[in-house]
């Protein structure tokens, strides 16, 4: 049974933080070394991101000890800091200490970037780095995070659980950290293969406008939605929305593909939200940064925050408080403002709706969760790594 605790520190010094988060979390263990530990700390504690990572291992002596830079973080009672901070969440798992991993950047054959180092799965045939195997945290360099490195040779993504996040708070290549053990990377991702680890997904936008069919795609592209040009049909759908929905479009149109559904009312959860990232105005079509499918359905999304803080309670509301131990949290910087004023809403949310548990979070450049039986890199979203009590 999962035994878990956290700590929120708000230290100008690196290493009287991390000392005051290590007692914190020691006492609340009874002094018992715990199998994993997550570190989140703001960039200029970070700077010391060795030093520690060293009081970390000698303080509680995880079995495996992942972080990375947050601008961001929450932690102990939903309270959120944006520097300088950092937090430090443990759990003693019942199962073990999971083996941690390092992935980094290289270059396939077509000079594309790739990561290596995924950690084995049980069925070496199916397609992709990541097939069945136990759910994995994931924490990513957002600059060396290539766009497909969650899918596989065949374009499909992940069908293993991946929940995590891109480091936050850095402006170029290589500001970012990265802790694994006690070594500092600056690039590729850390993780961790966790049993019994569950996943909650919270979408920040919510679908307006009529459901279509895409009636024709090339690659990325989608040219035909419902039998019309694709750009045509998305202005009609803008043209025809209420003030109050055309005013949540910004200055982008957002999609959602639909995804692992075959329910007759598409809810917010069933979208993987992708913007327009390019339009040809001479035939149509729009590009989404994305595969999408002929015959997929797809609908025009806005970015609401209102419906952000109620999906994310939504989205907790069908797992038992009793049944959660500790959870980490990975939220979109463009989530910090909700209507309280308040960062971090969405610790608030995780802490009221499963019972005050140890919680760790950090605003992301991108947060990683499943939908639709695949793991995804998103954004604007919530995704939740929730660690069960048995």
């Amino acid at each position: 049974m999962i035994r878990a605790a956290s700590a929120l520190v708000a230290l100008p010094d690196a290493a009287e933080a991390a000392r005051d988060a290590v007692a914190q979390v020691k006492a609340a263990l009874g002094g018992e070394s715990p199998d994993l530990a997550v570190l989140f700390a703001t960039p200029d504690l970070m700077a010391n991101a060795r030093g520690i990572a060293a009081i970390i291992t000698a303080g509680i002596h995880p079995g495996a000890l992942i972080g990375c830079t947050g601008e961001a973080i929450a932690g102990t009672g939903g309270t959120a800091k944006r520097g300088p901070a950092l937090t430090l969440w443990a759990a003693v798992l019942g199962t073990g200490a999971p083996e941690a991993f390092a992935l980094r950047p290289g270059q396939d054959p077509d000079g594309r970037t790739v990561l290596t180092g995924w950690p084995p799965h049980p069925d070496p045939a199916a397609p992709g780095p990541l097939a069945s195997g136990d759910p994995i945290l994931l924490l990513a360099d957002p600059f060396s995070f290539p766009p497909g490195a969650l899918t596989g040779p065949d374009g499909r993504a992940a069908r293993r659980t991946v929940v995590g996040g891109l480091a936050s708070g850095g402006r170029r290549a290589g500001d970012h950290r990265l802790v694994i053990g006690e070594e500092v990377l600056t690039a590729g991702a850390v993780g961790v293969a966790v049993p019994g680890m569950r996943a909650v997904v919270s979408q920040g936008c919510r679908p307006v406008g009529p459901e279509m069919t895409i009636t024709g795609c090339t690659g990325p592209v989608i040219t035909h939605l419902a039998g019309k040009p694709a750009l045509e049909r998305i202005r009609e759908v803008v043209a025809g929305l209420p003030d109050d929905e055309r005013a949540l479009m910004g200055p982008g149109a957002l999609i959602g593909l639909a995804l692992g559904t075959d329910a007759p009312v598409l809810a917010p959860g069933d979208f993987l939200v992708r913007g327009v990232a390019a339009v040809d105005e001479a035939t149509g079509a729009i590009a989404v940064g994305e595969q999408p499918r002929l015959g997929q359905v797809v609908q025009v999304q806005v970015r609401d925050v209102a419906s952000a803080d109620a999906h994310v309670k939504r989205a907790l509301s069908g797992l038992p408080a009793s049944a959660a131990g500790g959870a980490v949290l990975f939220t979109c910087t463009g989530r910090g403002a909700p209507p309280s004023g308040t960062p971090h809403h969405d610790a608030r949310a995780v802490h009221d709706a499963l019972g005050g548990i140890p919680l760790a979070g950090i605003a992301c450049n991108g947060e990683i969760g499943p939908v639709g039986g695949g793991s995804y890199l998103h954004a604007h979203t919530a995704t939740i790594a929730v660690f069960t009590r048995d």
